[in-house]
């Protein structure tokens, strides 16, 4: 049965709401584990017109494991200006109308040996409609058995889904590129736009992007909660968040998009680390 444009938002919508909610438990459950008492703050926000939708942003700060984590979910709707219409899939042709739902994720570590981990997921309606997202990694520190380990589950993800691994994993790493560095903002992992070929196939992809987060959050940090670091560590670890805050602000299609769409700025900007520095 082919679906219409409307069950398949009210799915995605759906879908995004419970996988809010198990990045939040899981990452909650990883703090109570270290011993850890804090907790996430939740605030829900509305965009002008209350008709064009809104989201939840769920934030933690100062734990054990996380120093600052915030997974955001947001359905909203509108109509894009003029001049950001052209940067847009099917802006044009539907006269900026527009739908989106999805979630992101940044987790900034307190422990400089684990690295930052970013995620996102959504599901895009202009006169056109598509998935698109990714899971990518910041270390501070390399470590390339756990490059491999996060490469190696990801790619397991593509494959399950008949999905080309390298050539989403080549996407990422063009993507997260800091051309006035002339260097890759981490490790990468992968990346994906305009997945529009098949919705029922693409959806279940990328709700197991969704579910393989949980799993490398998981695994990343069990191997690593308890490792000793040092002043260096967390100097080298502070730098490299420099370098996520300038990828963010100058080139991030997320942060454009947030901005053109009227999306709540303490949201758009929840990627940032609560610290950073610069030479």
């Amino acid at each position: 049965m082919k679906l219409n444009i409307n069950i398949k938002k009210k799915l995605a919508d759906q879908w995004f709401n419970f996988l809010q909610s198990e990045i939040v438990n899981a990452c909650q459950s990883i703090e109570r584990k270290s011993g850890s008492k804090a907790v996430f703050k939740k605030k829900i926000w509305s965009k002008l017109k209350v008709s064009e939708g809104g989201g939840t942003s769920m934030i933690l700060k100062n734990g054990k494991i996380f120093e600052k984590v915030g997974v955001n979910k947001s359905t909203v709707s509108g109509t894009f200006k003029k001049k950001f219409r052209p940067q847009i899939k099917g802006a044009v042709k539907s006269k900026g109308a527009y739908w989106a739902s999805g979630v992101s994720f940044v987790a900034h570590m307190l422990n400089p040996k684990i690295p930052a981990i970013h995620f996102n997921t959504r599901f895009i309606v202009t006169a056109d409609h598509w998935f698109g997202g990714g899971i990518d990694a910041t270390p501070a520190i390399n470590d390339k058995k756990e490059e491999k380990l996060i490469h190696s589950l990801l790619k397991q993800v593509c494959t399950n889904n008949k999905k080309n691994y390298k050539k989403l994993k080549k996407y990422c790493d063009e993507y997260f590129f800091l051309p006035h560095r002339n260097e890759r903002r981490g490790i990468g992992g992968i990346f994906f736009d305009y997945e529009d070929k098949n919705w029922e196939k693409d959806f279940k992809f990328v709700r197991e992007v969704g579910l393989v987060l949980i799993n490398i959050l998981e695994t990343v940090i069990n191997r690593k909660a308890k490792s000793k670091w040092n002043k260096n560590d967390k100097l080298q670890q502070l730098y490299k968040r420099g370098r996520y805050v300038e990828f963010n602000l100058l080139y991030d299609r997320g942060t454009k998009f947030g901005l053109n769409s009227g999306g709540n700025i303490d949201s758009i900007f929840m990627s940032l680390p609560p610290q950073a520095k610069w030479n």
